[in-house]
């Protein structure tokens, strides 16, 4: 038994609309290309904020610690390093290659001031951890509350 469909021009357009975004992202997404090499380039970050400061994780797998630099500037922070392409002999040939190679840099503004001066960072098992402490202007601070020039309550600033 034949099933009858109103036509509707709005979703014939709608259909037609889908299969082109299909396309254009298949077409986009081929390895090699260099949308993909821009996608699938970015430095996986974690960012987490608490009341003193900011902790930052960044996974750099492979990576030499003396080829990792990191700025702040203007509350910017940038994380930027490189990984050296393997030399390999003449003949070789490759079947597969998903490796990368080369610079590349993570930016991130920070919402708040921070104290450049006491950034702790270190290095262990491929991941970057950095501990970037707020400025002391912004960090709450406790407040007391006097009534004729006795100590009452005291309140939390945040």
């Amino acid at each position: 038994m034949a099933t009858v469909v109103r036509w509707s021009p709005l979703r014939e357009m709608m259909t037609m609309r889908n299969a082109m975004d299909r396309l254009f992202n298949e077409a986009l997404d081929v390895p090699g290309s260099r949308w993909n090499e821009l996608n699938e380039w970015a430095l996986a970050l974690d960012l987490v904020e608490n009341p003193d400061g900011f902790l930052v994780k960044a996974s750099l797998p492979g990576i030499d610690p003396k080829d990792i630099e990191i700025t702040l500037d203007d509350n910017v922070l940038t994380i930027r390093a490189e990984i050296s392409k393997e030399e390999l002999a003449e003949d070789a040939r490759f079947h597969l290659r998903e490796r990368r190679f080369g610079t590349f840099m993570r930016a991130v503004t920070l919402p708040v001031r921070v104290d450049h001066e006491s950034i702790d960072a270190s290095y262990d098992q491929g991941v970057l951890t950095l501990y970037v402490p707020k400025a002391e202007e912004v960090k709450p601070r406790r407040i007391a509350v006097k009534t004729n020039g006795h100590k009452v309550l005291e309140a939390n600033n945040q």
